[in-house]
């Protein structure tokens, strides 16, 4: 990428999404909604790749152009920048079970690389993120609802 390149980049997140060995299929309804993010510019994929822990911990990763038949999938194959080093891929892992299989998923938030870029040139820089899983959102809002049960 050009320094021009970069100066537009909105910002870059990633997830990882474990699946319990024998039920992951990365080719149906979530290829599907992936293509329609990338489809409707509200991201761009940057690097997909596929995580699998044996019962021992060992870990293997796949890349998306060597996981066999990609589906869908095969329109964002040649985009890719495959951007992760190894010392992610272990770092990644630690947080996966045992005999689990995971997407590896970094992308671009397209619809912020305006914002990104304006915040950049006026002397800014990104000092934290973060992300709240859904599962502590509704896990807090259920809470609430149980206390608001109790009359606290």
């Amino acid at each position: 990428m050009t320094e021009q390149d970069l100066d537009g980049l909105g910002p870059v997140d990633f997830l990882v999404i474990e699946f319990p060995a024998g039920h992951s299929t990365f080719t149906g309804e979530i290829a599907e909604e992936l293509l329609n993010l990338v489809q409707a510019g509200t991201i761009r994929v940057i690097d997909v790749i596929v995580l699998t822990k044996d019962e021992d911990g060992v870990v293997d990763a796949i890349e998306l152009s060597d996981a066999g038949e990609l589906g869908a999938l095969v329109e964002l194959e040649a985009q890719l920048a495959e951007l992760l080093a190894a010392e992610d891929v272990a770092n990644l892992a630690n947080a996966m079970d045992p005999g689990s299989v995971a997407g590896v998923l970094v992308y671009e938030n397209v619809w912020a690389a305006p914002f990104a870029s304006a915040a950049r040139r006026a002397g800014g820089r990104l000092i934290a993120d973060g992300r709240i899983p859904i599962q502590d959102i509704i896990a807090s809002l259920e809470a609430d609802v149980e206390l608001e049960g109790t009359g606290a």
